[in-house]
């Protein structure tokens, strides 16, 4: 069926906001998925709970960023591709022309001191941010169920034990409880086993070419959007061992400036890949690494979409997606935890986070970037005091 279904918004109000979560939506993956849910879901009710649900199903199973690819579907539930599509630019443009103007800078002026300073108290308070955004989303998706608190729990603590996040699970989670809940009559394995074997042959290869710098890049950072699975968190890990170890495009040093770009800056966390691509290739290596790392999980999306919204509703794939959401929460929720060791480091940023917690809690109105202004101005005053003592 091809028929678009009445809502109650349009394509331009949809854009719009996903411009403005591009814009000033902080926190990275998990506290951005929080967002769509609380704003599309529970105050705009533009987005069924259904959707919400089988959107980040979706860009859970599928590799490539969690947030653009939700923020993808979304668009696609009710604009279909032309949605998904100004959908996802709307999303991604706004931080890319951030990472690209500090970027600039960043070669420019010799490196950028001031973002230590920022990133001290901004990623305290991205903690307590993306804490609150998780603590809705298990409430609201995972409930009082047994079954998904199970698996939540799992993969929660799988998360905080590996540091990643194991696709496989994900897939483990959505069958078991398909199995128990609406055991299907002809269940079939072949195409997922077939899927998965293939990847690695592909990795290889990419791997294999020889090329020019920018074509290096492209197809790197091609496999790094279509061979990673989950959050920006997933990502890193992989960038490191290319863009350090393997390619030695950029220092140890610059790496590390490269991931608080995008922790210091609103949308999508891989929207780091500007960055690095900016200090490797300038503007047109930013480009390329943009588009290769965007493209994949793009197409991941909008394929399979017309899928997930024919069968949507067959008691099986409900029962699926419920299972893969709690493993998505419970991963996430996990890596807030592995986020956590790397922001919280004495006892100043556990206090931001705290507040930062405890204000989000009583305001429920309070717009995130207040919490990250503040941050980053006490991060700004007191972490020179605090590096020099």
């Amino acid at each position: 069926m091809t028929e678009t279904p009445t809502t109650n918004y349009t394509l331009w109000q949809l854009i719009l906001y996903f411009l403005r979560l591009g814009t000033l939506g902080f926190g990275g993956p998990v506290a951005l998925v929080g967002y769509m849910h609380r704003d599309l879901v529970g105050e705009r009710s533009w987005i069924s709970e259904a959707d919400y649900k089988e959107g980040l199903a979706l860009a859970q199973l599928a590799p490539g960023p969690l947030a653009a690819q939700l923020a993808i579907y979304l668009g696609y539930v009710h604009y279909r591709i032309v949605g998904a599509t100004l959908v996802g630019i709307a999303f991604v443009v706004p931080s890319f022309l951030m990472v690209v103007a500090l970027g600039w800078a960043y070669m420019h002026f010799g490196g950028l001191p001031w973002m230590q300073s920022v990133f001290y108290g901004v990623g305290a308070a991205v903690i307590g941010i993306i804490v609150m955004s998780t603590q809705k989303l298990t409430q609201k998706s995972v409930g009082k169920d047994k079954l998904l608190w199970a698996i939540f729990l799992l993969l929660a603590a799988v998360t905080v034990i590996t540091e990643s996040e194991v696709a496989w699970l994900f897939i483990a989670a959505g069958v078991l409880v398909w199995f128990l809940r609406a055991p299907p009559k002809f269940p079939g394995k072949n195409t997922v086993n077939s899927v998965g074997a293939s990847m690695p042959l592909m990795a290889d290869l990419f791997g294999n070419l020889d090329v020019t710098l920018l074509t290096q890049i492209g197809i790197f950072f091609t496999k790094a959007g279509a061979f990673v699975f989950g959050s920006g968190l997933a990502i890193v890990p992989f960038l490191y061992g290319g863009v350090v170890t393997e390619h030695h495009w950029l220092t140890d040093k610059q790496f590390v400036d490269a991931v608080a770009v995008a922790m210091i800056t609103p949308g999508p966390v891989v929207i780091t890949v500007g960055f690095i691509g900016y200090l490797v290739a300038g503007l047109p290596g930013a480009s390329v690494a943009a588009l290769a790392t965007f493209l994949p999980c793009y197409l991941f999306t909008v394929i399979p979409a017309p899928y997930f919204k024919k069968y949507g509703k067959v008691p099986g794939v409900l029962a699926f997606v419920d299972g893969i959401t709690a493993a998505a929460i419970g991963a996430i929720a996990g890596s807030v935890i592995v986020i956590a060791k790397r922001s919280i480091i004495d006892i100043p940023t556990a206090v931001i986070a705290l507040i930062s917690i405890g204000l989000l809690w009583k305001f429920k109105k309070l717009h995130e970037p207040i919490i990250v202004a503040a941050a980053a101005l006490i991060g700004l005053l007191t972490y020179p005091l605090i590096s020099h003592a």
